[in-house]
Order: C-alpha cells, then structure tokens, then sequence
C-alpha cells in the first residue's frame, strides 16, 4: 500500500485533523498520498494502542506530522504502528538523534555554539557544584543560555533562560532552577548551557531536510516577517552525515557573518510558519516515502 501520513487529530472532533495542521492535511491529499489520525493525549498519557486505533490495519511507510513527542512516546507509537502494519520511515533512534541536541550536537559541533548538558529529571533540585562542574566545561565564564534537551524560555530571557556570566554559580544556579521549574513534567533530559553567540538581526531561516538535501527554506515560526538567505555550503555536509531522512535547522547570522547552527530537529515535530504554502514540502515527502 502507499505512504499514509499520521496526523494529531482534533481533540475536540476525533474524526478531524487538528487545525493547526489542517492545512498540511489538505497538502498531502492533494499529493496524493492518506492521512490518518493520532490520538495525541492518548499517546503522551501511554495509551499507544489507543493512540493509532483509528490507523487502518494496512501495510506501508508512514510519516509522523503532529506535536512535539519524547523519545519514549515515539518509540512507543513506533510499537503500536507496527501492529497495524505500518513502519515510520523516521526509526526511534533517527528521531532521538535530530530531536534531542544530544543526538546531534557531536555532528554539528564547529557550526553551533559551544554546549555542555547535565542530565537532569524534571522537578529535581540543581546543585550548585554540579552547574559549576558543567559550566567549567565552557570555560567557566562569560555569558551563556539554558535550557534542555529540546526547549528553552526564551520567552523568560532574564529569569529562566540567560546568565551573564558562567562564573556566577549562585546567579546560574538560580536561572537554572526557575528554568527547570517552568519546564516541570515538559523537562527533556536535562539542562543544557550553551555559549551565547550574538546575532545580526535579519531573523533565522528555518531549513528542512530530506534525505541530505534541502527541500523548503523560510522563515523561523517566531519571526514569519524576517526572510533570511543562509549559506548552506557548510551545513549540507553536517547534515548529511548525521543520517537523519527528515530534519530541521535553525541558522542564525552571527555578528562575524558565519550562519551558526541554533537548532537541529525533527522535521516531523518542527513548525511551519502559518502563511507558508505546505504543498511542495509534503509533495516532497509523498515523493520520498513512495520510493
């Protein structure tokens, strides 16, 4: 049978997509390819049979395109896709390794600002000698962001994101624990210091990937007004190396001029800006998984 993508489905109209991804729905239909519906909250809750009863019982590749989900939950869905016949063309692993910046930071080291991560759970108390230990690992100084595996609270810049200088344990400690509290049960795999770079201001570009080469370039979901251009000729490498089918970048321009690495993920679980136009990038996707 042919590729079907899987869709987050409406919580509050089971037999509809969600919304917020109704408009790619209609673009995989019009590239000839199925949609069927996930379950969301019974996925993250653990109820994976639940969460794929409405998926025919059919043979073929699939596509994930929902919500962010942990490793855990995915790898959980693969297991209950595979019941019903059908294999994810991104494997458990493949999505750990573009989603969390674990997985991928190795590959991507000379392009992304320096990083160091603690492995945390969520709601646990941060030790002060633990952060400095990771911070000594940046050097110990200067200015630095957290966050974990995935996410951060950019949106809380000065109390749960930014720390000015490494070298402050107390204030790091500090941002640290507002950062991990904020997070709560949302908190994946632990904290992350990363070396703040400054950027120009022209917005970042969001790359989608398939199978090593570029498929879609726009604008970042936060800044949908800002077009950026970036330079591939040194990320197009690091991401074919890495070996993932379907993933995301975010570039940013660093004051220097070089595009800097700020963020790897899954293209699944990665955002489309709402006015872009979904049809070539899921005509893409049909294509590949019909291959």
């Amino acid at each position: 049978m042919g590729p079907v993508f899987l869709f987050s489905r409406d919580p509050l109209v089971p037999r509809r997509v969600d919304p917020e991804f109704a408009d790619e729905a209609r673009a995989v239909r019009t590239a000839g390819a199925a949609v069927a519906l996930i379950d969301h909250e019974a996925l993250v809750s653990g109820d994976s049979a639940g969460a794929v009863a409405q998926v025919p019982r059919e043979s073929g590749p699939a596509w994930y395109r929902g919500w962010m989900l942990p490793g855990d939950r995915y790898a959980e869905l693969a297991t209950a896709l595979a019941g019903r016949g059908r294999t994810l063309l991104t494997s458990p692993e493949r999505y750990r390794t573009a989603h969390e910046l674990p997985g991928w930071y190795e590959v991507f080291a000379p392009l992304t600002p320096p990083s160091a991560w603690l492995p945390t759970a969520p709601g646990r108390a941060l030790g002060e000698a633990a952060l400095a230990g990771t911070a000594a690992r940046l050097g110990g100084t200067g200015p630095a962001v957290v966050k974990d595996w995935v996410k951060s609270r950019k949106h809380e810049w000065d109390e749960a994101c930014y720390v000015p200088d490494l070298a402050d344990t107390k204030h790091l400690t500090a941002v640290a624990a507002r950062f991990v509290e904020l997070q709560d049960d949302f908190l994946t795999g632990g904290v992350v210091l990363r070396r703040f770079e400054r950027f120009r201001p022209v917005g970042e570009a969001r790359v989608w990937w398939l199978d090593g080469e570029p498929v879609h370039i726009g604008p970042h979901p936060d800044s949908p007004a800002l077009r950026p251009v970036p330079d591939l000729t040194d990320i197009g490498p690091a991401v074919r190396e890495l070996g993932c089918r379907f993933i995301t970048t975010d570039l940013a321009l660093r004051e220097d001029g070089r595009w800097r690495v700020v963020e790897v993920g899954d293209g699944q679980v990665s955002g489309l800006p709402r006015d872009t136009d979904p049809r070539p990038l899921f005509m893409s996707l049909a294509a590949a998984a019909a291959r």
